[in-house]
């Protein structure tokens, strides 16, 4: 051990030292908090950290420890490191902040000394590397040059600029404009916008029906359960021994309670549920059973039709297919604009991304809906852009190799 030159017993060892120390760490002072970080902390730390490794690249001669940093075994033993905790990570169920953690930081790994540390020293001799191979510059390392820096400034900067990231929560309602969100912790926040709800629309697929087992509630058959999809133009259809006929269809109904029984009427306002009234006939006893079944709302129950002692027809909760917003946003500059939101499709204004996260799924096609705001990524995405490029390049290298091979 420790005879040059060093190879990967000296890296894994290395790599153990720095779990134990933050280890140490973690039992000592705690798990790091990265609001400390917010700018103009962070800038100040990633000055330091890439004057640092410069100094590092320019000692490399006269240190032998920085120059064994860009060697091959110090990167694959700093990567396996961090490649094993991170499986660690993906198999303890992890725990937001708020919460208190285990001593050793299992439950809170992004935020743990060991697993910090040991990703500092990956990153290091990411940049120690990538450094060594970028001077003198030559063409064709480029594509080794683009892989290494992008991976590098994105994980620097995903790392640093994670407290200055705000990812608040808005509620909104119809016609109401809303300047105020909410943090992870339940703070309210003020915004230098606001956000105003023109309409809220969710696309449904169509209801279905299934049975049920009356005493364990558990859809039939069992080990596999039968649903009949209630599409447009669909009259009947067969669940088991149950042939089943639709009467008669109200997509937008309220429940009315008579003196014996419940009947649905059309009800083209909030709360309104989807109803059918329907006749099941047995097709092995002959039993003949007809009545109104409906998946009820927010204000609405939900109404079954008993079939016999041991089984129901029920109507389950409509699935959400697609939900979007269309908001207004004002700016403090004056600055309206209007634009529809929805999932995976959210709208830049004045450097805040607005995301259509979820909605109320109490009052379903009534919902307030939430907002995420979740700035920041440039730089990150600069880097994974450089990443890109330095596949693109490893290809076109490749195909040019194989070109010179058959020549």
């Amino acid at each position: 051990m420790w005879i040059r030159p060093w190879g990967f017993k000296e890296g894994c060892l290395i790599g153990a030292g720095l779990l134990v120390t933050g280890w140490l760490l973690q039992i000592t002072i705690g798990e790091i908090d990265w609001s400390l970080f917010a700018c103009p902390v962070n800038i100040i730390v990633l000055v330091l950290y890439i004057a640092g490794i410069v100094a590092m690249h320019c000692l490399r001669k006269r240190v032998y420890f920085f120059g064994w940093m860009s060697h091959y075994t110090s990167a694959v033993s700093s990567l396996l490191w961090v490649a094993g905790i991170t499986v660690v990570m993906g198999l303890i169920r992890q725990i937001p902040s708020g919460h208190p953690a285990d001593m050793l930081g299992f439950s809170r790994m992004l935020s743990a000394w060991p697993f910090v540390l040991l990703y500092i020293w990956m990153v290091t001799v990411l940049g120690v590397t990538t450094l060594r191979a970028g001077f003198p510059f030559r063409w064709k390392k480029l594509a080794f040059l683009l892989n290494h820096a992008g991976l590098f400034i994105a994980l620097i900067t995903a790392t640093l600029g994670n407290a200055d990231m705000q990812r608040l929560k808005m509620t909104t309602r119809i016609d109401n404009a809303e300047w105020r969100a909410m943090d992870g912790y339940g703070k309210l926040i003020e915004l230098p916008l606001a956000i105003e709800l023109k309409d809220f629309t969710i696309d449904e697929y169509p209801p279905k029906l299934m049975l049920i087992d009356n005493e364990t509630g558990r859809t039939l058959p069992e080990k596999a359960p039968e649903h009949l999809l209630l599409e447009e133009g669909v009259t009947d259809g067969q669940l088991s021994d149950w042939l089943v006929t639709i009467r008669q269809t109200i997509p937008w109904a309220a429940s009315v309670a008579t003196e014996d029984t419940v009947k649905f009427a059309e009800f083209h306002s909030m709360g309104a549920t989807y109803a059918v009234y329907l006749q099941a006939i047995n097709q092995k006893t002959k039993a003949a059973k007809e009545g109104w079944v409906s998946c009820g709302s927010f204000i609405f129950p939900y109404k079954a039709l008993r079939l016999d002692s041991l089984t129901s027809l029920i109507m389950p909760e409509r699935e959400p297919q697609r939900f979007a917003s269309t908001v207004k946003v004002y700016t403090e500059d004056g600055k309206q604009v209007e634009d529809t939101i929805a999932v995976n499709h959210p709208l830049n204004v004045a450097g805040w991304n607005i995301y259509q996260l979820s909605y109320d799924d109490t009052k379903g096609r009534w919902s307030d809906i939430e907002l995420l705001r979740d700035p920041w990524l440039p730089a990150v995405y600069t880097g994974i852009i450089m990443m890109v490029l330095g596949a693109i390049c490893l290809f076109v290298n490749a195909q040019k190799r194989k070109e010179e091979d058959a020549e």
